[in-house]
């Protein structure tokens, strides 16, 4: 295995993570700003609003996108499991 082997790997595992949690961070993220915009418009400072809401949002995003993540995770581990069968 020589240096571009490696960086390939770890580039692909890189894009397998963003890919993979995309989903779930955009949902947190999304339900953060608009939880937020709500505590601003109505003076409203409670710090733990923001928790359940979020964690609701992330795990029904999971659930409907969990196929697609899975598909990425699987994706990655077949390219890995082809290197070490072929050697790299």
């Amino acid at each position: 295995m020589n240096e571009a082997d490696a960086l390939d790997i770890v580039q692909f595992a890189i894009w397998t993570v963003l890919t993979a949690s995309g989903p779930a961070v955009a949902a947190a993220m999304l339900v953060g700003v608009a939880i937020a915009l709500v505590q601003a418009l109505t003076q409203i400072q409670e710090i733990t609003l923001t928790f359940v809401p979020k964690i609701v949002a992330i795990m029904l995003v999971v659930a409907f996108t969990g196929p697609f993540i899975g598909s990425q995770i699987s994706a990655f581990t077949n390219v890995i499991f082809e290197r070490v069968e072929t050697g790299f």
